[in-house]
């Protein structure tokens, strides 16, 4: 136990009421629930909004621009042109008889050798509209010139359909064979409507 003893000072002698003296470190005050909540319900909301538009941007449902619209760009024009030089097989695919020697009278008065066209009937009568068809890209000239210049006005059409076979036993490759296809619609009969029936 200590025996020293120390002489009084002012701070030995304190006043009876006196309050707190000096800093004290203030208590942190709690949030309040209801912010809690608001903040937390917030950010969920962001969350999902983010998420939806993240999931449709990717699968391409949305667009942040717009595509820009293809611009049609110009057919090709090709200038018909008669070649003589094809073969034309003229067949009728309507119910009139004799259209197939009457367009190929037509086709030979133009200047095609009598041997180089055929005519026979096709496997259909109520064939639509005439249509020249040709088998190769550059045919379609000939193909033109054929349905503008000798039929007075007919489409034409790509199509190696009447195209021939080839023969192993000949030395020609008849697959690539010059040869121009006439199939006869009903626009050429005599029954066809006055605004469809061909030019003189």
């Amino acid at each position: 136990m200590p025996t020293r003893t120390y002489p009084r000072d002012r701070f030995d002698d304190l006043p009876a009421d006196g309050g707190r003296v000096g800093a004290h470190r203030a208590e942190n005050p709690r949030m309040r629930p209801w912010a809690v909540l608001l903040w937390a319900s917030l950010a969920t909301i962001v969350l999902i909004v983010v998420g939806i538009f993240g999931t449709l941007l990717t699968s391409g449902r949305i667009q942040l621009a717009p595509d820009a619209e293809p611009t049609a760009s110009p057919q090709p024009t090709v200038e018909p042109v008669i070649d003589t030089s094809y073969a034309v097989q003229v067949l009728n695919a309507t119910p009139e008889q004799g259209l197939a020697t009457q367009v190929k009278d037509e086709i030979v008065a133009a200047g095609w050798s009598a041997d180089a066209v055929s005519a026979s009937g096709a496997g259909t009568t109520d064939f639509a509209e005439t249509t020249v068809y040709y088998a190769f890209p550059g045919d379609q000239a000939a193909a033109a010139g054929l349905a503008d210049l000798v039929l007075g006005g007919a489409r034409i059409e790509q199509t190696d359909v009447y195209q021939l076979a080839d023969d192993p036993n000949t030395p020609e490759d008849e697959s690539q064979a010059l040869q121009l296809t006439v199939v006869i619609g009903l626009d050429r009969t005599a029954d066809a409507p006055a605004d469809e029936a061909p030019a003189p």
